[in-house]
């Protein structure tokens, strides 16, 4: 129901830009809040930025000021574009449904900043 398409990950470097897109069946995405999570290793997968239905968004505060997500109602995509990136944002980067239906985890797509 909810795929990693086109996903845009992959290998940047300290202070570049990549985006990352995510597909949903509409179903799920026309009545969902929809989320981008990241696990980096040896750490807890975390919450990154979340989008409502309408539009309202919440930011982690790690990423705030550098990351952005926005939806394409008539895609059923849900982008996270993420600019100014270090290396500690490297990181399996995974999008869900969060509310009120909870998702399954996907295969996520890496992401890998270099300093």
């Amino acid at each position: 129901q909810v795929q990693l398409v086109k996903s845009g990950g992959g290998l940047v470097q300290a202070g570049g830009s990549l985006r990352l897109s995510c597909a949903a069946s509409r179903s799920i995405f026309s009545t969902n809040t929809m989320g981008w999570y990241r696990q980096a290793p040896g750490k807890q997968r975390e919450l990154v930025a979340s989008i409502t239905t309408g539009g309202s968004t919440n930011i982690a505060d790690s990423v705030k000021g550098r990351f952005t997500i926005s939806r394409d109602n008539a895609k059923n995509i849900v982008y996270l574009q993420m600019n100014s990136l270090k290396p500690e944002d490297t990181a399996v980067y995974y999008c869900r449904s969060t509310w009120p239906v909870i998702g399954s985890w996907g295969q996520g797509t890496q992401v890998t900043v270099s300093s």
